[in-house]
């Protein structure tokens, strides 16, 4: 429940390629909407988790120390792979706003994209994503903001270039065009990351009551567009002189570098940077809560959700770890006792999480549940509180507090794996540094978790989980109340006379251009070693030497497209019935078991496979791959079992009708596709499809496709092959091989309308999809066509997005990818956009896939688009289960093992013809299904003036209404 806003496309856009090519359903609970559960059994009777060996905490090796004008350097080698993550943290963040400038310091982050005085317009993405940049991204949360980058370690001056002018040189460029087109993409993103996402408005009233207004937090981070709108430029020279000063910031590069060069290239770029005004301390005080408030918010969702929310003890502080722990155990997953209690056994909640967020004016501990069809509130509200009381009366069980601790302690490790992005190394040390003044917090940090105990746990609720300390609010259906309208002013034009305000530093020559890369490091992309059991079980290995950590996932060549014809959802169904039971353990047993071992155990189905998963420390890994033989090999699919899942999946199904991205990927696939075809659903399947699947269905499926000469078991880690072998033998040599079915998905009807609207009336923005069918994953014109849609919307600076967003701001992000499948997979280009421009920005869309057939990609774009391919592909390697998760890819489609070590000489070999020519054949403009999911009575002319031919009308299904 992390409130970090991001400028970056990644934010919200770029995840929907990744759901669309794996075939996930994107309406299924997310963290922290954490679910689980399974048969009839009392917690309290299982036996008590296993004592573990003594956690081995790593070391991190760093070195800090101050430049002469207060700038913090903070250094950690780690020559893993040939990247380096920079991370710059500024102390400023929401806790920082005066009262009428909420969001203020989340717009300017969005400002300091826009150029600095020796960096141009949008040049920083470009530059970054040129060089091979992966994790490029800026956010602010409330108590700070920071930017970061990973990127291939002989860039690392490019990095530092950037990131000391815009520190050293923003205001040289400020104007009004600029300020003027963030806060209408700023504003973008309010729509569609609070106003037009399931329960955002909900949340966001949680601050409102927890917080006093005029306090920093009351707000949330976005803040209101009247506020966002209302900022003038001389607030936003006047915010960056105060706040975005060297003594105010703490730079941390961690990765493939040489201490001494780093500090050179540091003193170079930001050791002449002014030291700026010391800032004003932070005095607000929170006042406590001393008795319960309560209000009821009504939202465009289909079921009621119920939140309590108390104000806990401030980031590090004692009580905040107790806080992380009694979250675990009341909310953190299938283990937990509120998805027992409420989803498994009373079958009242679709999902429960519970979570705190640690802040430094005082922290907030929040439950959540989504009430079941038919559910009220109330009810919810009722069971949540028994629990809570149970809890306050008799604390955790040991068991419980060591599931939490191995939990937790196996996520704070996990992270240390990526140098950079959301919680890496490089994030953790900026984040001890920022709230501790030191970064050497690590063996502390987890030494917090393991001195908590059952006494100090339930000393924590008892203390301040206390039913007149809380915020209690429903989210329901019903009208949402927006506020008044704030109108959006015609963006202004560019003043040259007017650009820029008063330096800050003096200039140099020598910034003026961009550094030169150093010597590149040789390309070396792991290559799993191959094995076969007797049984035709593939193994692929590779092991990863460093940190304690495995990461498996068994894979199987049977998703979506195995599905029979009239049973959509059949692979997915039978792939979440494995964890509900075995011929030794039942559903919340195995849940028990993979908390114990501190694993994540993941099982799933997308549209060409089905999987098997957990990622775990070193010590544990041989407990952990038994679980997952246990799931896979010995489900018993129990009767009880599935009607639950099935009252559960039913129930998601209802929920998804809330997310119009969700609601989007389910009606372009049912346009594109048809009802005859195994990719015109979603995994989840159909309402009609869940209610005809039973038992012997899911046990044929299973039976039918769960062959061991049809699957292959991806290991990467810390584990040696020597002993790895008489592990597999152990737990997957006697798996009898079989003959697995042919696939047959179908062929594809695709729909003769041009234009296809979804009514959701109300919504501030429109879900804009316009697609057409792909090609497969064997086609030979995979590199052409990467090469051309990543110019074409495949980066943050690509065509598509840059006029969208950047030039007319009707969105926050827009993108376009090609999924691949061994079936043709879709094409789409994809945004959330303002309403009021829907048609505009379809408009505009088109015209970018017109350029991208009619004209060839230039020098720049070409060379723009093969480094950020091949420079960045490292980073897919980074952490275990990405590297488990590229490996599986070459057993899915049948490719070679050195196929990724061999892809950038293929991408290099793409010329512009190729690229010109991919789109020629596979981009067809008058073939192109407009999607729209937004207000029909305010799209619905205009998008008819476009004069794209036929339109339908269709339900959130995917029904033709007319």
């Amino acid at each position: 429940m992390k409130r970090s806003y991001r400028i970056v496309l990644t934010a919200g856009m770029a995840t929907v390629s990744a759901v669309i090519a794996s075939g996930q359903n994107p309406a299924a609970p997310q963290a922290p909407a954490r679910m689980a559960k399974s048969a009839h059994t009392d917690t309290q009777a299982t036996k008590p988790a296993p004592k573990l060996a003594p956690l081995e905490v790593p070391q991190l090796k760093f070195e800090k120390y101050k430049l002469q004008n207060g700038l913090d350097v903070i250094l950690s080698e780690d020559h893993r792979l040939p990247m380096v993550a920079v991370n710059l943290w500024y102390h400023v963040g929401p806790a920082n706003e005066l009262p009428g400038r909420t969001g203020f310091a989340h717009l300017f982050e969005h400002m300091m994209f826009e150029g600095s005085r020796h960096v141009p317009g949008s040049s920083h993405f470009h530059l970054l994503e040129a060089a091979g940049a992966s994790d490029i991204n800026g956010t602010t949360d409330f108590d700070r903001t920071n930017y970061f980058e990973t990127l291939p370690s002989n860039q690392l001056e490019l990095a530092l270039w950037l990131e000391s002018d815009r520190m050293g040189y923003l205001p040289d460029k400020l104007d009004q065009a600029n300020l003027g087109n963030q806060q209408d993409v700023v504003r973008n993103e309010r729509r569609q990351s609070v106003e037009n996402a399931p329960y955002g408005i909900v949340q966001e009233t949680i601050f409102h009551q927890l917080y006093p207004k005029g306090h920093p937090y009351y707000a949330d981070v976005m803040g209101s567009h009247e506020d966002i709108q209302s900022a003038k430029l001389e607030d936003v020279r006047n915010f960056f002189k105060l706040y975005y000063a060297p003594n105010n910031a703490s730079l941390a590069i961690v990765g493939d570098f040489q201490p001494e060069h780093a500090k050179e290239l540091v003193e170079k770029y930001f050791g002449p940077l002014k030291r700026g005004e010391e800032v004003p301390r932070i005095t607000v005080k929170t006042p406590p809560i001393t008795s319960e408030r309560r209000t009821v918010i009504q939202d465009n969702v289909q079921l009621p959700r119920v939140y309590m929310a108390w104000l806990t003890s401030p980031i590090y502080k004692p009580g905040d770890a107790e806080a992380d722990l009694v979250a675990a155990i009341l909310g953190g997953g299938k283990s937990s006792r509120l998805y027992k209690k409420l989803v498994y056994e009373k079958q009242i909640a679709l999902n429960v999480a519970a979570n705190q967020q640690s802040l430094m004016l005082g922290s907030e501990f929040q439950v959540q549940a989504t009430a079941r069809p038919g559910v009220k509130p109330e009810d919810l509200e009722k069971a949540i509180d028994t629990e809570l009381e149970a809890f306050r009366s008799s604390g955790p069980t040991v068991a419980e507090l060591t599931r939490a601790r191995n939990v937790l302690e196996t996520r704070i490790i996990a992270g240390l794996e990526t140098l950079g992005g959301f919680g890496g190394v490089a994030d953790r040390l900026n984040t001890y540094n920022h709230y501790l003044g030191t970064p050497d917090f690590l063996a502390a940090d987890v030494a917090r978790y393991e001195n908590a105990s059952v006494e100090s746990l339930q000393a924590f609720a008892q203390a301040q989980l206390g039913d007149n300390q809380r915020v209690v609010v429903y989210g329901v259906p019903g009208k949402q109340d927006l506020g008044a309208e704030v109108t959006t002013p015609k963006a202004p034009e560019k003043d040259p006379a007017k650009n820029g305000g008063e330096p800050v530093n003096a200039d140099a020559e020598w910034r003026k251009e961009p550094p030169k890369p150093g010597p590149a490091s040789p390309l070396h992309l792991p290559v799993p070693q191959e094995f076969k059991l007797a049984n035709g079980l593939r193994v692929l290995y590779s092991e990863r030497p460093g940190l304690p950590l495995v990461a498996a996932d068994l894979v199987l060549r049977s998703g979506s497209g195995a599905n029979p014809a009239d049973k959509p959802g059949m692979a997915s169904f039978t792939a979440r019935m494995l964890q509900q039971g075995t011929e030794t353990r039942n559903a919340l047993q195995i849940a028990d078991r993979a908390a114990d071992l501190g694993a994540t155990l993941a099982s799933g189905a997308s549209t060409d496979s089905s999987i098997v998963g957990t990622r775990v420390l070193t010590r544990n890994f041989a407990d952990a791959l038994e679980l997952i033989s246990e799931v896979a090999l010995h489900p018993n699919f129990p009767k009880e079992e599935i009607e639950r899942v099935r009252k559960e999946r039913e129930a998601a199904l209802v929920q998804e009708k809330d997310n119009p991205t969700s609601v989007a990927l389910r009606v372009v696939r049912a346009a594109l596709y048809g009802l005859n075809h195994a990719y015109g659903y979603p995994d989840i399947g159909t309402a009609e499809s869940l209610k005809s699947i039973a038992r012997e269905d899911l046990a044929r499926f299973w039976e039918q496709n769960y062959l061991p000469n049809d699957a292959a078991l991806i290991v990467t880690g810390n584990v040696k092959l020597s002993e790895l072998k008489p592990l597999l033998e152990k737990q997957f040599g006697a798996w009898k091989a079989g003959n697995p079915p042919a696939e047959n998905v179908g062929a594809p009807q695709s729909t003769d309308a041009r234009v296809i609207l979804v009514d959701r009336p109300g919504a501030p923005q429109t879900t804009l999809m316009c697609s057409e069918l792909g090609v497969a994953r064997s086609t030979p014109d995979y590199a052409a066509l990467e090469v051309m849609n990543t110019d074409l919307g495949g980066l943050f600076s690509s065509r598509i997005n840059m006029n969208l967003r950047e030039a007319h701001g009707y969105t926050y992000g827009a993108e376009s990818f090609f999924s691949y499948h061994r079936a043709p997979g879709l094409f789409a280009a994809f945004s959330d956009v303002r309403t009021d421009v829907t048609a505009p920005a379809a408009t505009e869309i088109f015209n970018e896939l017109k350029r991208m057939r009619e004209t060839q990609l230039t020098p720049e774009e070409m060379k723009l688009s093969k480094d950020s391919i091949t420079r960045s592909m490292p980073a897919q390697f980074e952490r275990g289960t990405d590297a488990a998760e590229t490996f599986a890819e070459l057993f899915i489609y049948d490719l070679p093992l050195d196929y990724f070590s061999k892809l950038p000489d293929s991408i290099d070999a793409v010329t512009p013809e190729r690229a010109q020519a991919a789109a020629q054949k596979y981009i067809h403009p008058e073939k192109i299904v407009v999607l729209a999911v937004g207000d029909r009575a305010e799209i619905e002319d205009e998008m008819k003036k476009l004069n794209l031919g036929k339109i339908e009308i269709r339900d959130t299904e995917g029904k033709i209404l007319h």
